[in-house]
């Protein structure tokens, strides 16, 4: 039976939460790292829209949404209970609501603040102010607890990450005297994660190589 394969590209942070919760789950996927100036004709035929990440699981399963294909690999295996499966169904229903509004509200401000400040636009404040009502939201359940929902990880931790990651990195001389230091306390946890820097490992482009790279192994 052939393994699932993944169509990623290194740095899109969707692909990042994708392939960290595939490790986190254990569950053996081919990657094909892709660019989306080239992609693959491969890849779409398995998914028309044309974005990663894409999860081929056989001819007839495909999965092209990030959040998805989390919760693919981790109900297929969930060793650290990133799922809260021991914890009462609020747990569950508030990690869920933190991830859609990273998704819904957070990402698009985080979006038009990270190019307002990249050519020098006059409304980069509002944009990065727009992205605070989130962050402070996580600082708030961060000044209580090592993690989002509690003192072990879950899956809205490793969902936002890298999303975290890009607004930490926008205007990095602002973040670091922010009055945020739980949120720097919770980034710098993960980057020390060996799985962290598995999920950033950088491939070999699968069109100029053919290459396939197994992960979620043990």
């Amino acid at each position: 039976m052939s393994l699932p394969i993944l169509y990623s590209l290194r740095r899109c942070p969707y692909c990042i939460r994708a392939r960290l919760a595939i490790l986190m789950a254990q569950q053996p996927v081919k990657v094909r790292d892709v660019v989306t100036r080239n992609l693959p004709v491969e890849m779409l035929q398995a998914s028309p829209k044309g974005t990663v990440p894409v999860l081929v699981i056989n001819k007839s399963e495909v999965v092209d949404e990030s959040l998805d294909i989390m919760l693919w690999a981790l109900k297929q295996n969930d060793p650290l209970n990133l799922l809260l499966s021991d914890k009462p169904l609020s747990h569950q229903t508030e990690m869920i609501s933190l991830i859609y509004r990273n998704d819904n509200d957070f990402v698009p401000s985080l979006d038009k603040y990270k190019i307002a400040a990249r050519y020098h636009h006059n409304n980069a404040l509002t944009y990065r102010q727009e992205c605070e009502q989130f962050i402070s939201t996580l600082e708030y359940h961060l000044a209580k607890q090592t993690f989002l929902m509690g003192e072990r990880p879950s899956l809205v931790d490793y969902a936002v990450l890298p999303f975290i990651r890009q607004f930490s990195r926008v205007d990095r001389k602002w973040y670091l005297g922010a009055p945020y230091s739980h949120l720097e306390r919770w980034l710098n946890t993960h980057y020390q994660n060996p799985l962290y820097s598995k999920a950033m490992t950088q491939y070999p482009r699968w069109l100029d190589t053919k290459q396939e790279f197994l992960i979620g192994n043990v």
